[in-house]
């Protein structure tokens, strides 16, 4: 199960998190109440094609948008994408809506926008309706993330 796949890299990780439940939520401004936060920790995990089979997960907060060109710039890259969901879900193992780079089934680069630094963030935990909070920071240490501006 994708859940539990994502909770056991969490775990093994070694930072400190807790998990949340919620039921159906339809909009940021509901999951961000669900999980005890303001939408602006809830991290999207985006995934993004720079190349064929060549992915990587950017995380940017729930009320904001990638700036393309500024994540063009930082990786060099002229050409990128959003991938469908089925090819999502075939280089992630997970569903969109659930995507998390914790126990992602390749471990693609991480990029996390600079505006989380220091912060409280809740991103996806493999499953609709079930996250983890943590340290913005501890996150970026636990998947080797880049920090950069990129919304």
């Amino acid at each position: 199960m994708s859940e539990e796949r994502a909770l056991a890299a969490i775990e093994a990780s070694g930072i400190a998190y807790r998990v949340v439940r919620h039921g159906h939520v339809s909009s940021l401004a509901e999951a961000a109440a669900a999980r005890g936060l303001e939408p602006s920790a809830l991290l999207k995990t985006i995934v993004v094609r720079r190349a064929d089979d060549d992915f990587l997960f950017v995380l940017v907060p729930g009320d904001r948008e990638i700036a393309w060109p500024k994540l063009r710039a930082l990786l060099g890259v002229k050409r990128m994408s959003m991938p469908d969901a089925d090819t999502a879900l075939a280089v992630t193992g997970y569903v969109r809506g659930t995507i998390t780079p914790f126990g992602s089934t390749r471990a693609w680069p991480v990029v996390v926008d600079a505006s989380t630094a220091g912060r409280e963030v809740s991103l996806g935990a493999g499953a609709s309706g079930v996250g983890i909070v943590a340290q913005a920071d501890d996150v970026v240490r636990a998947l080797g993330a880049q920090v950069a501006d990129v919304t």
